[in-house]
């Protein structure tokens, strides 16, 4: 799996900060009157503190690493995952299961290392099912928990923008006898409404709902590398095992697809009886 800058993420960033800051100045306005590092101070620090009070601090502390992961993509290829489960099946049925031991051992992903060892062992299909499933929903738990937390910040930011704009509107109260500096005061004060709407619908509910996308496209990884391994374990016919997996894939490969594409089992391969440790 290899780990880059999300390009989509920091486009959506990026165009929706430009798109209402060109607003902002075709209108005539200008960067300096929504630049309020109190307002900023206020919206963070209630947000923030809110956030903690209504969530375990171990789930907040998971959320905030969430939140900066969001900014990276992590690439994992169906295809090439099938590749290598059909090629740990022919292996087995050619010599054996206990030959992918050394494979098992080496396997860079946490859950293929894992169901592939459990296999190897000996464990029973059924078991592995049972414990590799257990695992893949205690995960998606721990996502959701953490989705759940950046969904809770953004229902709290707005109304702690509103509370730093009532804030300001108490100040400029106190000097009404100067109406040119109460209408300015007024719109200093509904910056903190601006940074609490803007904190919840260009960050924090966005961001949660890419944590869910995420965690949805690990979880069909997941399940499609546990029915490789369940498969092997099994001692099914690689030709069969690679027609299961297939159907994980959002586009089915072709005649014309590209190198990289799920190879076909060869019919010697397929052929050759099944050898049990």
């Amino acid at each position: 799996m290899k780990q880059s800058l999300d390009k989509g993420t920091l486009l959506g960033v990026c165009l929706a900060l430009g798109g209402i800051c060109g607003g902002l100045l075709l209108e005539g306005g200008s960067l300096r009157e929504i630049a309020q590092p109190t307002a900023a101070m206020i919206v963070l620090g209630g947000t923030i503190g809110a956030t903690m009070v209504g969530q375990p601090f171990r789930v907040f502390l998971a959320a905030c690493r969430e939140l900066i992961r969001v900014l990276f993509e992590t690439h994992t290829d169906p295809q090439a995952a099938i590749r290598q489960i059909i090629d740990f099946a022919t292996k087995a049925r050619k010599n054996g299961i206990v030959s992918l031991e050394k494979e098992a051992l080496a396997a860079p992903d946490p859950f293929l290392r894992k169901a592939l060892t459990l296999a190897v062992d000996g464990t029973e299909p059924q078991e592995i099912r049972r414990m590799m499933e257990l695992e893949i929903a205690l995960v998606e738990d721990r996502r959701a928990a953490e989705s759940k937390v950046l969904e809770a910040a953004g229902g709290y930011a707005p109304t702690i923008g509103i509370i730093g704009a009532v804030m300001g509107l108490i100040q400029v109260m106190k000097h009404l006898e100067n109406i040119e500096e109460v209408g300015r005061g007024i719109a200093v004060a509904f910056v903190a409404t601006i940074y609490g709407v803007g904190l919840a619908n260009l960050l924090l509910l966005p961001a949660a709902a890419k944590i869910k996308a995420k965690a949805r496209s690990h979880m069909k990884i997941a399940q499609l590398t546990l029915e490789g391994v369940i498969g092997i374990a099994e001692g099914l016919n690689p030709k069969l095992i690679q027609g299961k997996l297939e159907a994980y894939l959002d586009e089915k490969p072709t005649a014309a697809a590209s190198k990289g594409a799920v190879p076909k089992v060869s019919a010697a391969a397929a052929a050759e009886p099944a050898v049990r440790p």
